[in-house]
């Protein structure tokens, strides 16, 4: 396997999608062309003492996930309560 060296600004960039926009490693990996593994490698490096920025990005993701179910599910109550 051909090895690449990563811009800076390029890897800053992925990892700031994976950490704070949500984005899965897997996405923003096939997106700019760079092996799973060394996103993953990226963020072990710079994991702090507390959760993982990859631990972060997945309760983020889940938090977003729980406000649109929850959003939607008092839209259809809310519809329901209009019909009585």
């Amino acid at each position: 396997m051909k090895k690449y060296k990563i811009a800076k600004e390029v890897r800053e960039q992925i990892l700031n999608r994976v950490k704070n926009e949500g984005v899965s490693v897997a996405d923003a990996a096939k997106e700019h062309g760079v092996d799973p593994t060394t996103i993953y490698g990226w963020l072990k490096e710079g994991a702090e003492s507390g959760a993982s920025a990859l631990e972060m990005a997945r309760l983020r993701r889940e938090n977003q996930e729980l406000k649109l179910l929850v959003a939607d599910m008092v839209l259809k109550l809310s519809e329901a309560q209009k019909k009585k």
